[in-house]
């Protein structure tokens, strides 16, 4: 092999072990499955599914650099590349960072060649070379060998003399000539000084792209003049277009317009104090603990019914808006984050519908820090996004939330590279949303179908508000934006900037946006999310056990309160109002639901007493005596239904009522009604009438009306998709290349000649079984290497390196370099053996 590679596969085997792992992890797609020698490598890199993948993982101005190397010579020598970056005038900042751009896409196997002869990969070369289906974002058009392709020799004559140049024998050295003079800066500046005004000004519309324009049959001698000189070229119909050379020229030789060798800085910052910031965020987590805490208490004795396509109905979530005093997209938020961290899940049943799981319980008794590291855990590396939910999918139907088709697999990353951006930052400082949207555009321009056609459409994305995305922005920009204000919502920053508990979540992905392409493994984020959770906790409030009552029949909570004393209060009390005190307001309605429950008036009055800071008003004492002395005086039981009450006044008053007509009550005995509806109809019925009845079971006990809790059985959580194949571990990766090491000598290495035809290229040796079997037993005595054909069971033809070891009742033990592991070969299966060279191995 000579010393400059003449292909990429021959430039991949100079490379160390080092670099070639380095290659596998930024293109993980390249490992499945493993390459059998580096020559698969270097063609598998260059299909053009991976080059796509591989391009759109490129920052701008590395992206900016393929993308001049697409409109260079090919080979292109270091210096004209960075002519076209930094122009004729230069520019030191691109200078600076054009190395690093041109080894990232060496290290990415996109470019490879010394630096004398710059080479992009074939695939990558014409997804970004410009051509009028795909415009490139240097705005350049094809060279003049490309536009003038076609052009009759007569035509190319006039053009050529037009310009000033003498004649050629013929087409090729016209055009030559042609290029020749675009490129000369001082002959294309002579040329433009005679152009008439109107000509230059046409020049400078088409400059910067698209460099297409059209022309009427007849046109305007400014125009003609343009034509007649080669500075328009012919491009089919009535269009026309401005060769690259020329465009070069008329740009100073750059390439880009506005070439970014650095990103963006997150400017302008807000500096708070750190304490301050670990506060807000602190409130805010607690919020959300309380706001799921809610949604699960609602959804106690299940949830609503799950619609045959999956998801939640609209009036379903609006209703759950309605309850957790919220819009509903943050509804939406709050029940995919719930689901994320497998707190919710269909029942799986007949009639099937959303419900608590078994896990939602055991998260109830967690203590607060711990309960909102389950949050963070579920939210971190989740793919499912509510901020699309109501949006249509491709077939024009609306996603609902919890229902299928809102996987985004870009959203981990993009969370952990916003995340990351602001963990840059000093402890405490915020930066604009439009600063950190920037600086992200800027990692990753391209993305899906704007790779494939090489249009960087991402900086003329919009700047939304992180909370109301624009209808315009791309998926990767609305994705920053909703995790900026997802986390918030979490309490994983505080008034914009990164907590110090929110700091100790993301390291597992490497606290920077530099390592967010690799997402952690489900141990490390849930090992990160539990030492933030340690952070979190001092910061929480401590839960209190008393209230204090008002004679306005409410009490006030000027805290959480523990949990036993909060649902105790929550069946006593309506919640009228939240915040940082929770107003509960008693009403005969709510003491009537604890009776029910079982409680009595005694007991009601001493739990007041002993959870209120301030005496029990007399108010609330006789509210609780008067509505206990009426309840159960009305019994409703199941016949179809009856009232029955030792009051037989009582029940003549009722029957005199025009409000119970629709009961449809006659008296079967002095204190016995019956009704001709059901049981629960007629208490809801009665109560509403003013009354407090108590239904009764078939033996005459009263009721309990404490339902017990729906549960669904036991799910697990829903699995992230993963965007692409899984990052590889270093131990893989090591094993990877070892493989492909050990398959390229089998396929490479030098053999000795035999007695046998030498085999064609590729070709399995074939040898007698009696010069196998000898060639075998003579490298254990030498202890050699040999190189053999293989069959396998299946058919599969292979070739490999060998140490041979022992051979013995038909088979051989050696030592397979190809898969680096003693293995055993059936003697059979060998086609045929060949000795390598002395320094083959």
């Amino acid at each position: 092999m000579t010393d400059t590679p003449r292909t990429l596969a021959e430039e991949l085997r100079t490379r160390t072990d080092s670099g070639l792992v380095g290659l596998l992890r930024a293109r993980p797609d390249l490992l499945n499955p493993v390459p059998g020698d580096v020559t698969q490598l270097a063609t598998r890199a260059g299909t053009r599914a991976s080059v796509v993948r591989a391009v759109e993982r490129l920052d701008r101005f590395a992206l900016q650099t393929a993308e001049a190397l697409a409109v260079a010579p090919d080979p292109c020598p270091y210096g004209t590349l960075g002519a076209l970056m930094g122009g004729d005038a230069g520019d030191e900042a691109v200078a600076a960072e054009l190395p690093r751009a041109v080894a990232e896409l060496r290290a990415q196997a996109l470019v490879w060649g010394p630096d004398d002869r710059l080479r992009l990969v074939r695939t990558a070369r014409e997804l970004l070379t410009p051509s009028p289906a795909h415009p490139s974002p240097t705005g350049l058009g094809p060279t003049v060998a490309e536009a003038m392709a076609g052009m009759s020799p007569g035509r190319l004559q006039e053009i050529i003399a037009a310009a000033g140049l003498p004649a050629t024998h013929d087409p090729v050295s016209a055009v030559a000539a042609l290029t020749s003079l675009f490129r000369d800066r001082a002959g294309m500046a002579a040329l433009l000084d005679t152009a008439p005004a109107e000509s230059v000004a046409v020049l400078d519309k088409l400059l910067w792209g698209p460099p297409y324009g059209g022309v009427t049959d007849r046109p305007a001698p400014h125009l003609q003049w343009l034509l007649d000189r080669g500075l328009l070229i012919p491009a089919g119909g009535r269009n026309v277009v401005l060769p690259r050379e020329a465009a070069l020229h008329l740009r100073g030789g750059r390439a880009h317009r506005t070439p970014e060798p650095v990103p963006p800085a997150l400017t302008p910052t807000t500096e708070r104090d750190p304490q301050l910031v670990d506060s807000a965020a602190a409130s805010q987590a607690f919020t959300a603990l309380a706001t799921v805490e809610e949604l699960l208490k609602e959804w106690d004795l299940g949830g609503p019914p799950v619609l045959r396509a999956g998801g939640l109905s609209v009036r379903d979530l609006k209703r759950t808006a309605v309850a957790l005093d919220t819009t509903e997209q943050l509804a939406a938020f709050w029940l995919e984050l719930s689901y994320a961290a497998g707190l919710i899940a269909s029942d799986g049943e007949a009639d099937e519908r959303y419900a608590a799981t078994p896990a939602a319980e055991e998260w109830l008794e967690l203590p607060d820090h711990e309960r909102w590291a389950v949050l963070a855990a579920g939210w971190l590396p989740a793919t499912r996004t509510p901020g699309v939910v109501g949006t249509a999918d491709a077939k024009g139907r609306a996603l609902a939330a919890l229902g299928p088709n809102l996987d985004r697999s870009a959203a981990p990353e993009v969370r952990r590279r916003a995340l990351g951006l602001l963990a840059g930052l000093p402890a405490g400082t915020s930066a604009p949303a439009t600063a950190v949207l920037s600086r992200l555009r800027w990692e990753r321009p391209l993305r899906g179908a704007q790779a494939a056609a090489g249009q960087d459409t991402a900086a003329a994305s919009g700047d939304g508000s992180p909370a109301a995305p624009s209808p315009g922005d791309d998926l990767r920009t609305r994705l920053a934006q909703w995790a900026l204000s997802e986390a918030e919502l979490l309490g994983v920053t505080g008034r914009g900037a990164l907590a110090t508990h929110g700091r100790a979540l993301i390291g597992a992905a490497g606290g920077g946006p530099q390592d967010a392409a690799v997402p952690p493994s489900p141990a490390e984020t849930g090992a990160a999310a539990s030492h933030a959770a340690d952070l979190l906790a001092p910061l929480l409030p401590e839960p209190l056990d008393h209230v204090l009552l008002q004679a306005d029949l409410t009490a006030v909570a000027p805290g959480p309160l523990r949990r036993p004393l909060a649902e105790a209060l929550g069946v006593l009390a309506d919640i009228e109002s939240k915040g940082g005190a929770t107003v509960y307001r008693f009403t005969p309605g709510s003491v009537r639901r604890a009776l029910d429950a079982g409680r009595s008036a005694a007991e009601l009055q001493e739990f007041l007493r002993t959870h209120s800071r301030t005496p029990v008003p007399q108010p609330l004492a006789y509210l609780i005596d008067d509505v206990a002395r009426r309840h159960g005086q009305l019994r409703i039981g199941a016949a179809a239904a009856y009232v029955r009450c030792d009051d037989d006044a009582l029940l003549s008053e009722i029957l005199a009522d025009r409000r119970a007509a629709p009961l449809r009550l006659r008296r079967l005995a002095p204190t016995v009604l019956a009704a001709q509806t059901a049981p629960d109809q007629l208490l809801d019925g009665l109560r509403a009438m003013g009354y407090a009845p108590a239904a009764e079971s078939a033996a005459g006990d009263v009721l309990i009306a404490r339902a017990d809790s729906y549960r669904t059985a036991p799910r697990s959580a829903p699995a992230p998709v993963p965007d692409g194949p899984p990052s590889p571990d270093h131990t893989l990766l090591e094993a990877a290349v070892r493989a492909i090491r050990a398959g390229d000598l089998a396929a490479t290495a030098e053999r000795k000649p035999v007695r046998a035809p030498a085999p064609t290229p590729g070709a399995l040796p074939r040898t007698t079984s009696a010069e196998t079997l000898a060639t075998m037993q003579a490298a254990v005595l030498t202890n050699s290497a040999l190189w053999i054909g293989y069959v396998n069971a299946d058919g599969a033809a292979s070739q490999r390196v060998i140490a041979p070891v022992r051979v013995e009742g038909g088979f051989v033990t050696a030592y397979d370099h190809t898969s680096d592991e003693v293995r055993t070969y059936p003697l059979h299966r060998i086609t045929g053996v060949a000795e390598l060279a002395d320094d083959a191995v």
